[in-house]
């Protein structure tokens, strides 16, 4: 590599760790070039960053930036190195641990991470990185402590509310009960009984008009 040539990967990791506030340090070497490959996809898919780079290169590009800064790291840049690089300060962490997983493997070594300006040193901090909570989650959890207090509040108010008009109904006297008009009876119109009608006459006999013999 010319001299040319490692300036500019000094300069392209300059930009990587002046735009991330967290990167993780691994190391790569037992990989296949097929399984280096499949990393690769998964930092891809997750938007993890990752760089395979010497590691005098990346120590230069750490000093240029601040040198004290990252001093907790240096030791860790050793043998082959890869770097990851991650807005979401776990998801190399997730990534690590689930690759490992699938090919039955403890590879990629954790080496270091540097998270936010706190540096974790040792593949043994890997369980813990992944059970870091990023901002939005922090947030949330906030959100939820603040909120917590009101909705006690709205709840004590709400069950006194409940109670004071279970009390009112208890102690409001009873109702008397409505005394029932009572029914006026229609008075009943007697009908005259009808006239009895005349029976008319019996028909006198006929008149016998046979002549005498």
């Amino acid at each position: 590599m010319t001299k040319q040539e490692k300036n500019e990967v000094i300069e392209l990791l300059k930009g990587k760790f002046a735009q991330y506030s967290n990167f993780y340090i691994t190391d790569t070497e037992s990989l296949t070039v097929a399984q280096v490959g499949n990393l690769r996809r998964v930092c891809f898919d997750k938007q993890v960053e990752m760089k395979v780079a010497k590691n005098t290169l990346i120590k230069k590009a750490l000093e240029s930036l601040d040198a004290e800064k990252y001093s907790g790291v240096y030791d860790s840049l050793h043998k082959v190195t890869a770097l990851m690089f991650s807005e979401n300060p776990k998801d190399p962490a997730l990534i690590i641990s689930g690759f490992r997983k699938e090919n039955n493997k403890e590879m990629p070594v954790l080496k270091a991470a540097f998270i936010n300006g706190d540096v974790f040193v040792g593949d043994n901090q890997l369980k813990a990185l992944t059970l870091i909570k990023t901002k939005n989650e922090l947030i949330g959890d906030v959100i939820g402590l603040l909120q917590a207090p009101i909705q006690r509040v709205l709840g004590a108010l709400e069950n006194k509310d409940n109670a004071s008009k279970a009390s009112a109904e208890a102690s409001a006297p009873a109702a008397e009960p409505v005394a029932e008009a009572p029914v006026a009876e229609a008075p009943v119109a007697e009908v005259p009984a009808a006239e009895a009608t005349p029976e008319a006459p019996a028909a006198d006999a006929a008149e016998d008009t046979t002549p005498e013999a």
